[in-house]
């Protein structure tokens, strides 16, 4: 019930702090200093833990007589076969474009009679 009550005015505040543009951290540490000691209830110690027997050991023998472990071998990269070369035809060369354009007869006029 009190956690109930405490967290509803927490989020009474919150709501009004936020409604009414107030610092929410000044506001807060006001309500944060308080003299009342909290009465919690007194937790019992913790039980404390049984020792445990040692656990189970192999038997111990000669390091050079231990069974090496074997690994598959691992596989071969396939081979990649040999393209034959392509001998390929050269390319055409690229016609020209002329720079300049060509007369085309009758669009000109006529030439003058009398030079200058």
């Amino acid at each position: 019930m009190a956690l109930r009550n405490s967290f509803f005015l927490a989020l009474c505040f919150a709501g009004f702090a936020f409604l009414s543009n107030i610092n929410v951290g000044l506001a807060g540490r006001q309500l944060l200093q308080t003299t009342i000691t909290p009465n919690l209830p007194k937790l019992p110690p913790f039980p404390s833990i049984p020792n445990l027997p040692p656990l189970p050991t192999l038997p111990t023998t000669q390091p050079s007589q231990l069974p090496k472990p074997t690994l598959p071998p691992l596989p071969s990269m396939p081979t990649i076969p040999n393209l034959p070369k392509l001998n390929l035809a050269p390319l055409p060369s690229i016609p020209t474009i002329p720079n300049t354009m060509p007369t085309i007869p009758f669009s000109s006029p006529p030439p003058a009679k009398t030079s200058p």
